[in-house]
Order: structure tokens, then sequence, then C-alpha cells
């Protein structure tokens, strides 16, 4: 068994319930010696339980029946030996008056409101959709939760527009079975091993911030332990092929979003959105998405130290980036100060202050120089615009002579500009005796030449150039094209390593039916050599985006992968539709910083370098770190 394999076995997509069917057992047998595949011996506590599904069977969404939990809430079950899953309905106003819990339970809002009661005070704890991204919004989801312990109080009422709750227990809750018409309920339900939860019970938690595992290089899980159970909300990519596992464990699992063919029993069943699976120890089988990927919830029993070990290893590495007690700061909320921030792009620190632009943007992306300006921030949050109403300046960099170097995107040309606003000269405004397009993001070398890209996201419909690329301008002004027109769909955010070795560039749209380009990039930061002359070569994938959701309901490759920053490590820091995506300097996933809105763009600041200011439509904020950011003063 491969180590990646062996890692698959503890997380890969299963379901439970312990059964006497020699014949699946029999024929699962073979498929054990068939694959070469190692097994554990598993002692699980039988507790009786009815079984809902065949061993290995998909039910699927019609196949599943609801019952009337109490008035105004509709309930759906699914479970095991060991564990099980709620999915609740509740009627605006509906709700538990109040008993105590019988097992421990996770408590997740998939939508609307509840309010709950936790340590003897009333939490709203709401749920929120993903916004699409416009010219003036990008609202990121919010799923909130709450793990409790056996004895706890159980007492919540749905807000106005009601609410859909997922719940999540072990041991078998034995009055829900009853209710749901199952016989022969057995008078105790066991639920054994027991690990340290990964969560705190009775607080409430929001799923986005729980850090984010990459289990192998198609599959990615924020996974969350409660003593006896673990829970895992599971990605994995289109097009991926999961080779057959045996897992030591019993699982629920339930298909939140897109379709896999699975194979158990040697058979291939269909795995679509709503359906529910249950695989006892060491069933095997295995998993094919199609073009959508699968999301899924995975309920793992009994709890297992080995993916609790995993759980404190993508914590900590996360940790030795981001200090465990940090949290995001709201630091302006540019839709109460003046002036008004709107889309607020390519932050950068200099001499104790953060430059930043502040776009205008309509909500279908109509600009506006005469409503733009550019801002400086002091580190408290106090601002004012150094231009308005001139340019719609887009990235900036420190530059000679304490001034910025400015990406002009509508004017089409990037300039040096004074912190007063003085536009001091013209550094490049054409190619090939053409105007540029767009000039987005730039980068300063330590020769006194610059890089930037021009993903041509200008007005016009008729573009000067032959398509979207990145240029780099040498110290004598010579400008030069170092990609392909359309080598990449949209290029974006741009940086240069510490030692200046070598130049990276995102991605931010791709593989989408409404933009005029599709490319080989997809969704990847890109490393690229540097030539002593600032071209580049030797191209490759550096680091892998991750995609949300309604992107890849659309079969999109887009990351909206847009600034990035870079600290003196190498690590790097990318604004994504995610959150704020890290790498290190390997380009290996470290974690997200959450945000409650689509980050744009982010940069390093304050005396010690160790504070990130993330820009984000007409929010800015700060979050302190634990590495030091590069910038190249020239």
């Amino acid at each position: 068994m491969t180590k990646n394999t062996a890692l698959l076995a503890l997380l890969g997509l299963t379901f439970f319930q312990c059964s006497t069917d020699t014949d699946w057992q029999s024929q699962n047998q073979e498929l054990i010696e068939k694959y070469n595949l190692q097994t554990t011996s598993v002692n699980l506590p039988e507790n009786g339980i009815p079984l809902l599904t065949e061993p290995g069977q998909v039910l699927t969404k019609n196949q599943q029946q609801s019952f009337e939990l109490a008035e105004g809430i509709n309930a759906t079950l699914f479970y095991g030996n060991g564990a099980m899953t709620a999915r609740l309905n509740l009627e605006p106003g509906s709700g538990i008056n109040g008993d105590t819990l019988p097992a421990d339970r996770f408590l997740f809002v998939l939508a609307g409101s509840v309010t709950m009661q936790i340590n003897d005070q009333n939490e709203e704890l709401a749920a929120k959709a993903r916004e699409e991204q416009d010219g003036t919004h990008g609202g990121m989801p919010v799923t909130p939760f709450v793990y409790q312990k056996k004895g706890s109080l159980n007492q919540f009422t749905a807000g106005e527009n009601g609410a859909k709750l997922l719940e999540i227990y072990a041991p078998v809750r034995a009055d829900y079975l009853a209710k749901s018409g199952v016989t022969d309920v057995p008078q105790e339900v066991r639920a054994e091993n027991t690990v340290e939860p990964s969560v705190q019970p009775n607080f409430v938690y929001d799923l986005y911030d729980i850090p984010l595992s990459v289990i192998s290089e198609t599959i990615n899980a924020r996974i969350i332990s409660g003593e006896t159970i673990q829970v895992g909300f599971t990605q994995i990519d289109p097009l991926s092929e999961i080779p057959p596992i045996a897992d030591p464990v019993e699982k629920l699992e339930l298909a939140l979003r897109g379709n896999a063919s699975l194979m158990t029993l040697g058979k291939n069943r269909k795995l679509e959105k709503e359906d529910v699976l249950y695989l006892p120890p060491n069933m095997v089988h295995g998993v094919t998405t199609d073009s959508f990927g699968l999301d899924v919830l995975e309920v793992i029993w009994p709890a297992q130290e080995g993916i609790q070990s995993r759980i404190a290893d993508a914590q900590k590495a996360f940790h030795e980036i981001i200090p465990e007690d940090a949290e995001a700061e709201l630091l302006i909320d540019g839709s109460k100060t003046k002036p008004t921030l709107i889309f607020t792009e390519g932050p950068k620190w200099m001499n104790g202050k953060v430059y930043f632009s502040n776009m205008f943007f309509d909500q279908n992306f109509g600009a506006s120089p005469q409503k733009s300006s550019t801002i400086e921030m002091d580190p408290d949050g106090h601002y004012h615009a150094i231009t308005q109403g001139k340019m719609q300046t887009n990235g900036l960099y420190p530059y000679k002579n304490g001034n910025l170097i400015v990406c002009d995107m509508m004017g089409h040309r990037v300039v040096e500009m004074s912190t007063t606003g003085k536009v001091i000269q013209v550094l490049a405004n054409e190619y090939n005796g053409k105007p540029i397009d767009g000039p987005n993001d730039v980068i300063t070398d330590k020769k006194g030449g610059f890089y930037f890209t021009d993903p041509q996201f200008t007005m016009e419909p008729e573009k000067f150039q032959p398509g979207r690329a990145v240029y780099y301008v040498n110290a004598d002004r010579e400008v030069i094209r170092i990609t392909e027109p359309n080598e990449f769909a949209m290029p974006n955010g741009i940086l240069l390593s510490p030692d200046g070795k070598t130049l990276y560039i995102n991605n931010c749209y791709d593989d989408e039916s409404w933009f005029p380009v599709n490319s080989e990039k997809e969704n990847y930061v890109w490393a690229y050599d540097v030539n002593e002359d600032g071209t580049i070569r030797n191209g490759r994938q550096f680091a892998k985006l991750l995609l949300p959701e309604n992107v890849l309901n659309r079969k999109g490759k887009s990351s909206s992968a847009d600034g990035m920053a870079i600290d003196t490590e190498g690590n790097i820091y990318v604004a994504t539709y995610m959150g704020v995506q890290i790498f290190n300097n390997q380009g290996v996933f470290m974690g997200i910083i959450n945000l409650p809105t689509f980050p744009v763009s982010l940069c390093f600041g304050e005396e010690n370098m160790k504070t990130l200011f993330i820009t984000s439509f007409d929010k800015i904020y700060k979050i302190r770190t634990k590495k030091a950011g590069y910038i190249n003063y020239l």
C-alpha cells in the first residue's frame, strides 16, 4: 500500500453499517485480494440497529423517507451502527423548546438561521450563501456550527426565513429512530474510542474558518473531530480517479454537490447530490468523478487518532504562518467613511503608509476614472485621497526617490507618481508602436526594471494589442512582451521571489462561457526562471489554487486570483474566491485566511512587516502573521 493510498484509506469516500450478510463479505474479500489491499481487524460494539440500506448500496434522494420530528420540523435520517445524520427543515418560528441531548452532536446551519441557547445565552447562528462577485459586491459564505456534548441543553428556534440544519450524532439517537418509525429500537446505544476534540464544546464556529487539509493532489477536506466521531467536508476534483481502498472504520456519506461513479462489490454506482451511502469497515470502494467533481460529507466512526493527527498537523502548519489567536480585523468600512471606497486594489507599504487604488466600478464592471481615486492610509485606518477623478489606477509598487510606480489602467500606461499624486513621468504606454491596453499589476526588479500584467480589462471593445500578456520594461525603458498573447486567459497578479530569480504569475479567469479566452494555465500560479535580460523561461505550475462550488458547478477553472504578496521566506499569499490562499516556497498549500467579503489584493506592512493589509471592495482588513513581508525598494 502506498503512502497516498494509506492516507486515502483513512479519509476516502465511505459509509458504514455492520451486517452479517456473508455474501457481501465474501465478494468484498475477493476484491481485497484482487487489489492487494491491507485491512485492519475491527472490533466495534454491535448496537443491533436495523440497517437503513445494504452495505455499499447508494440510497438516492428519492428513496429517502422524511418524517415530522416536531411541529414545523421535517427530518430525514441516515445512520449506521455508531453515528447518525439528521437533515432538518424548519419552518419559520419552529424549534425545539428544550431537552437534554442523549448523545454528542455537531449542529450545522446550512441555510436560514436559528437562535440557540448556548452557555445560558441566546446566540444567533445565521448561514450565508456565497455571492457571485460583481463590480461592487462579493460576500463570502458562512456555515455556522456548534459541537455539544451529551447532556447539553438542546434548544433552538428558526428565524423568520426558517432554517436547514444538519445534525450529526454519536451514538445514534434512539428517540429519532423511534419517531421515524423504526421498530425494535435498542435500549442502549454505545459509541466508543474517544479522542481529544479539535473544537471547543458550546462555541460557535464558521466551517470556513476550519483549516483545510490537502489529502492528495485531487482531494482536500475540512475535518472536525469530536470525542467519538469525525466529520469531513471533502472536495474531490473533477475528472479524478480514486483507486480502490478499504477503510478500517464505518462511515456515513452524503453527496453535497456534483457527481461520481462509485465502485462497491465490483459494481459501479452513480452518486449524485443528496444521495447517501453506507460502508462498513474494510469494504472495498473506489471513486471516479465527472467534469463537475464531488463535494461530500463524511461521518467517520469511531474517531481515529490518525485522522486527529492530520487535523493537528494541518493546524500547526497554518499557525506557523498565521497565529492561532489572530483574526482578520475590519480596519475600514469604506461605505461609511469619506472618500467612499468602492473597489480597493493594489495596496503597497512605503514609508509608514499603505497606498492603494480606489477604483470605481458599477455592478457590471463599468469603470469611471472620474469617480476613482488613489489613497494614502495610516496603519490605524485614517486615510485620504492623493488623486481624485484623474486616473483609475490599479497596481502600485514602491519606486525610486520615494515615489510610486502606478498602473493607470484606463489610461493605458504605467507611470511614476509622487505620494502627493503628481505624475512625474510616463514609464510605459505602448508596445510595437501601439498603445498597451490595461496595465493591472506591477513589480520592480533589482536592475531598475519592472514587470506588469495586461489582462486587457478595459472599456474599449476593440483592443490595441493582439491578446492578454505580461511585459517587462528594462532600465533602458525597452518594453518586452514576455508571454505570448492569450497564453494566460487573464494574467493578473505578479510577484518576484526575494532573490529575484523566480517570477510568479497567476491566472484569474479560465474555462468560462462568458470569458473570451480559454488557456492551458487554468487555476494555477505559474513560476518562471528569470533570465539576465529580464525575460523568462521554464514555465511550470507552482501552486494549484482551490476553486469554490459555484465555479465547479459551471465547469470553470476561475480562481479569481488577483493581488499577491510574498514574505522573506518565499511563502506566497494569493487573494482568491476562496479567501487568501497561502503556499510555501515550494508551492505546498498551507491554508486559507477566511474573510467576510471576497479579498481583492493584499500587502505586508507596519514596522515589523508582519501585518497583512487586505483590500476587499469597500472594506480594508488587517491580520497579524508570524512572517515578515518582502518589498523590493529601489
